[in-house]
């Protein structure tokens, strides 16, 4: 009987890098530009969260003795 060990596959989304924050310009902005920025920068957040989660759920459907 030969024994083998299989790694986990993750999802190729899980090894994409998170989004930088939006850089913001040095001067005033607007209430329009704070609320787009924001909301791009909480949606990159959302999208790597989905990603990280699922990376853990692979790994944690995975039973190795």
């Amino acid at each position: 009987m030969k024994v083998e060990f299989l790694r986990p596959e993750l999802p190729a989304a899980s090894r994409q890098p998170c989004a930088d924050p939006v850089r913001l310009p040095a001067r005033d902005l607007t209430a329009a530009e704070v609320t787009a920025s924001w909301g791009r920068d909480r949606a990159g957040l959302r999208i790597c969260e989905a990603r990280r989660a699922a990376a853990v759920a692979a790994i944690d459907g995975v039973a190795l003795p």
